[in-house]
């Protein structure tokens, strides 16, 4: 069981709720949402002392309202489907047809299933593989994300939203049919104003993505190839741990910086987002001055669980690139 501080001084009322985890955890397994991490955070997350360590509930706030969004989903259409499909105006021979978590033995061909937090479990090798997806829908695997605006704009997560999503079809192929899945963002951050003012900024705070997912060959593929690399460095030790790659660490693109006077580099004189861009405007000012490239920040490092063992982050933050 964790342990939780509260040096945050939240209420007892909330209190209780953050420090309450109805997380299915399963300790003989490797779940889909771990395989798609980084190599290095797997290893070294899992060498972290747990005894003895407390958690601290304000760091608990984002992940207990994404746990509580999911069980209201889950609710709503396990308890009041029929009464909710009929408010939003769906005609009653369609409300008829959906049957929700059905046997294959209640399946006909008009049905409509709903699936919703079905866990299922894969042996390859000497591992379990797990996955419990989010929901079904006639074949598409959707999967609800409480997140930041930030997450959306920047498609921090595609790749990995695709990961999972195929590895979930690649645990329920019977039930995952679709060769695309859709992410619905639940936006904790969004601004109607900003919304009205920026072009790129999502119109509404619930927003869907459509993702393509990988062939379930490919996905075998990649997790075949990931508990291998798992084995193979279990127990190296962290300096021989291969590195997150840029795309890992959410490393933002470089800035390149035309400065007109070198000697005076506190404050750029322009900055620009391409290398061609900045040497455009040194040669416009006929050489005169210099262009630097500062490479862009990184963010995932605040987020890891191996961040206490990891070298990387220290060279990271000691280069600039990681600011806490």
């Amino acid at each position: 069981m964790s342990k939780y501080s509260n040096t945050s001084a939240v209420p007892l009322s909330i209190a209780v709720f953050l420090a309450t985890d109805n997380y299915d955890h399963d300790a003989a397994t490797i779940s889909a949402t771990t395989l798609i991490k980084p190599l290095r955070q797997i290893i070294l997350g899992s060498r972290v002392p747990v005894e003895g360590s407390e958690v601290d509930l304000g760091q608990m706030v984002a992940s207990r309202v994404g746990t509580a969004i999911h069980d209201g989903i889950e609710r709503a259409w396990i308890g009041n489907h029929v009464g909710a499909l009929k408010a939003l105006g769906y005609p009653s021979g369609v409300i008829n047809r959906i049957l929700i978590n059905p046997k294959p033995e209640d399946l006909k061909d008009d049905t409509i299933p709903i699936y919703l937090e079905q866990r299922s479990h894969k042996v390859v090798g000497k591992h379990t593989v797990s996955g419990k997806f989010d929901f079904v829908g006639d074949g598409r695997v959707e999967d609800f994300k409480t997140t930041s605006v930030y997450t959306a704009i920047n498609k921090t997560n595609d790749d990995k939203y695709i990961l999972q999503g195929s590895i979930y079809r690649w645990l329920n192929p019977m039930i995952v049919t679709k060769d695309e899945m859709a992410i619905q963002f639940i936006f904790t951050d969004w601004s109607a104003a900003r919304a009205r003012s920026e072009a790129n900024y999502p119109p509404n705070r619930i927003q869907q993505k459509i993702l393509p997912l990988k062939s379930v060959a490919e996905t075998d593929l990649f997790v075949t190839r990931k508990l291998m690399q798992i084995d193979m460095h279990w127990d190296s030790p962290e300096s021989s741990i291969p590195l997150c790659t840029d795309e890992d660490l959410w490393r933002s693109d470089p800035v390149f910086k035309y400065y007109k006077n070198p000697e005076k580099s506190v404050r750029s004189t322009k900055n620009y987002d391409t290398k061609q861009e900045a040497y455009i405007r040194l040669a416009e000012e006929g050489g005169k001055g210099i262009v630097l490239e500062k490479p862009g920040q990184v963010m995932a490092c605040k987020y890891c669980s191996a961040f206490s063992l990891c070298s990387q982050k220290d060279a990271l933050i000691s280069q600039g690139d990681l600011v806490l």
